[in-house]
């Protein structure tokens, strides 16, 4: 019957019916009394609805947000990875979108807020607007980034917060728009600051740190009054200091600024009655900034202000690339000075000892050289100093010894009829120390066949002068096994020549300043009278070195004219480019196969 089928509508139909009002009523009241700020809004973007949280977080009443654009609201459109998304999730191909963003409350303050974008529950067209309050967790992170970046002491930015902004101040996109696309770099560091710690102790320490920090901030406010940028200053830690120009224009402002600083810091400090006065030393640095990295910068700076210490201190240096350069070969020599050893690429050259009466080959001098790979041919000026920092000359006086003794007797060997040569080798004060030096010489003797005699060991005049305990009983020892001992460069050093007679010594070499000395503008223009002083000096220690049994050598005789002047005061040998330059063994061995010694005989 048709009564039947238009009969009333179910009782389950109408509970479901009740219970969807019953849950929009809820939902209704939850979302009007929800302490969290929401919002919803329809598919395009504009407010359906808004509670009255989020009408008193945007200090409005939430009645006349509806009809608004959602995103004005909160400034979803400000970039645009967050527009897209958001429309992604209006037209539900996104799920979510969360982002943070601050907003410009009526009232003038700003609320940092966390805007979540959601669809609506169970199908619903439109998406829920939700937007958290962050201002106090903001704050929070912003005071803890503040401890995190800042030294508690000075109150200054500190080593990381420094490096970030530097790194930042690097990439291309902060210089190339605009500025000056350079940068520059104070490196400070005080000087004798330990000791104010070791005396006073850390509270008075740290008190002059922050007097410290307060000059230095006041300079750079200074040196940035009328600029874009204030330099940054920041400490580096201990008793480092930095001050970062960001868009520098030029090191003649670098220069400025560090000199600011140093005068600033001259002013004596009255920390609670202690009155102190300290002085700084600064390393500048002023580069382009383009392909600057912020490690290459601070390199370049620590080195720079290791140079103003070593100069003295109390002052500032600018970076200087060939002086680094010099300090980079340095270094990477001395990294290699040992592997090299074992590598054997070291050999020995020798300039010929020539006798001044009769101009016969009597010995010779070993002069070891390098054969760097990178560097080429070194001299042992390059090197030798390197060696007795790190300890390497033992090891590679021992081979230079060997080499040379191993050699001699080999001359000896192969000219049997020719008086027998000396070899004179260059031993540094610490193998004498770090090595029994006396006991390899006698097996090296042993082990090549050599008279002892036949060599001749060359120490320094200030490593011999005044020498006691282990190394005057290793020369007594080396004279007593027979072998010859010559101090060389004499005449620079102490000088002590009453102290020769106490010393077991069979040779003095004079300084080649000397010899040079010899080379009077007369040998060239005979209107001009020679100052015979130099020679007076050289014929009295000449004289004197006989009396004490000793002969005498003199280095760098480059002309027949002081060849001349030297045989005439009683000099027993000559060396120098008269004669030869340093050469290979076999050069030698031609000079000894020769009637007569074509050295430059006077």
């Amino acid at each position: 019957m048709s009564g039947t089928s238009e009969g009333p509508t179910p009782a389950a139909d109408l509970d479901r019916s009740a219970v969807t009002d019953s849950d929009h009523i809820t939902y209704q009241r939850v979302f009007a009394a929800a302490p969290l700020a929401m919002a919803v809004v329809d598919r395009a973007g504009l407010v359906a609805d808004a509670n009255a949280a989020f009408g008193e977080l945007l200090g409005t009443d939430p009645d006349t947000l509806t009809g608004r654009v959602a995103a004005d609201l909160v400034d979803l459109a400000s970039d645009a990875r967050s527009w897209h998304a958001y429309r992604e999730v209006l037209r539900g191909r996104q799920a979510k979108l969360r982002c943070t963003r601050r907003l410009k409350h009526p009232e003038g303050h700003s609320v940092w807020v966390q805007v979540t974008i959601a669809p609506l529950a169970g199908g619903e067209p439109g998406v829920l607007l939700s937007v958290a309050d962050i201002s106090a967790r903001r704050e929070l992170q912003a005071r803890l980034r503040h401890l995190q970046m800042h030294d508690p002491v000075t109150r200054l930015p500190n080593r990381t917060l420094f490096f970030e902004r530097l790194t930042a101040a690097l990439e291309a996109e902060s210089y190339e728009q605009s500025g000056t696309g350079r940068i520059g770099l104070c490196y400070l560091d005080l000087d004798g600051f330990k000791a104010v710690n070791d005396t006073l102790g850390h509270r008075v320490g740290d008190r002059l740190l922050a007097a410290v920090a307060e000059r230095l901030t006041r300079v750079a406010d200074e040196a940035g009054y009328a600029r874009a940028v204030t330099p940054l200053v920041a400490r580096l830690g201990g008793d480092e200091f930095a001050l970062l120009v960001e868009d520098s224009t030029g090191t003649e402002q670098l220069a400025d600024l560090a000199e600011s600083a140093l005068k600033a810091l001259e002013e004596p400090f009255d920390l609670a009655g202690q009155r102190l006065s300290l002085t700084a030393s600064i390393g500048v640095v002023e580069r382009h900034a383009a392909g600057t990295t912020a490690t290459g910068l601070m390199q370049a700076a620590d080195t720079t202000l290791y140079w103003a210490k070593a100069d003295g201190k109390a002052r500032w240096t600018l970076f200087d690339p060939e002086r680094n350069a010099h300090l980079m070969t340095r270094q990477a020599l001395s990294s290699t000075l040992r592997p090299a050893i074992e590598r054997g690429e070291f050999a020995l050259e020798y300039q010929p000892l020539v006798g001044m009466e009769d101009g016969r080959l009597s010995g010779v001098e070993a002069l070891i050289r390098w054969n760097h790979p990178q560097f080429g041919t070194l001299t042992p000026n390059r090197f030798i100093g390197l060696a007795e920092e790190d300890g390497s000359i033992v090891q590679l006086g021992r081979w230079a010894l060997a080499t040379a003794c191993r050699q001699a007797r080999r001359w000896q060997l192969d000219h049997p009829e020719e008086p027998p040569i000396f070899v004179s080798v260059n031993v540094a004060v610490r193998q004498v120390w770090d090595s029994d030096l006396v006991s390899d010489v006698a097996e090296i003797l042993a082990e090549t066949g050599l008279a002892p005699h036949l060599l001749q060991l060359e120490l320094t005049e200030s490593a011999v002068m005044g020498s006691a305990g282990r190394p005057l009983q290793a020369l007594q020892a080396l004279s007593d096994m027979g072998v010859r001992i010559a101090i060389d460069d004499f005449g620079t050093g102490y000088s002590n020549l009453a102290y020769l007679s106490r010393l077991p010594v069979s040779t003095l070499k004079l300084d080649g300043s000397f010899v040079r000395g010899f080379q009077y503008e007369a040998d060239k223009d005979p209107a001009i009278a020679p100052n015979p002083a130099d020679e007076v000096i050289v014929e009295a220690m000449i004289q004197l070195a006989h009396r004490l049994g000793i002969t005498v050598t003199a280095e760098c005789v480059e002309t027949s004219a002081q060849a001349t002047r030297l045989r005439r005061i009683g000099c027993d040998t000559g060396q120098g480019w008269l004669y030869s330059r340093p050469v290979p063994p076999d050069r030698i061995s031609e000079l000894l196969g020769e009637q007569t010694y074509a050295v430059g005989k006077p």
